[in-house]
């Protein structure tokens, strides 16, 4: 029974980011649109720092769309009844785990393996990194900035 607790409390948690990270991305879009109509002229360190703070800020906006991705699936996983269980060996996540990281889809060992040999094959196996990826499910619809848009008139 600890663990289903444990478990409403995450998935409490994973809906309280997804939102706070879908309303970053509409503010941080609406912010964009309304600082480009305003631009002024400056001169070449303005321009330089504007194009790092734009670096920095389209790096941040990929890991955080990255984050959103994979709460996503973990919502959906907790909808199916899947979610806590590791994808390499199928024993449950222990609950410490998803609370570090919510998101997780792999135990800890399982995870290891992965990235020390590149497959959950372990030490036998080539190691190929190019099959290593987020797990996302093919067949679930990526997140559009467009769906994600607020009216900030109100």
């Amino acid at each position: 029974m600890a663990r289903n607790e444990a478990l409403l409390r995450l998935h409490k948690a994973l809906v309280g980011r997804r939102d706070e990270l879908r309303e970053r991305f509409s503010r941080d879009q609406f912010m964009e649109t309304h600082s480009r109509s305003s631009e002024s002229l400056g001169d070449a360190a303005d321009m330089a720092f504007d194009t790092g703070s734009e670096e920095v800020n389209s790096q941040l906006a990929q890991l955080e769309s990255r984050e959103l991705a994979q709460i996503d699936q973990a919502i959906l996983k907790l909808k199916r009844g899947t979610y806590g269980s590791c994808e390499g060996c199928n024993k449950k996540i222990p609950v410490a785990r998803l609370n570090a990281l919510p998101f997780s889809t792999m135990c800890i060992e399982c995870q290891r393996e992965l990235e020390e040999y590149g497959s959950l094959e372990g030490r036998g196996s080539k190691g190929d990194w190019g099959k290593v990826h987020d797990s996302f499910a093919m067949d679930e619809k990526n997140v559009s900035i467009s769906e994600l848009e607020m009216d900030m008139s109100k």
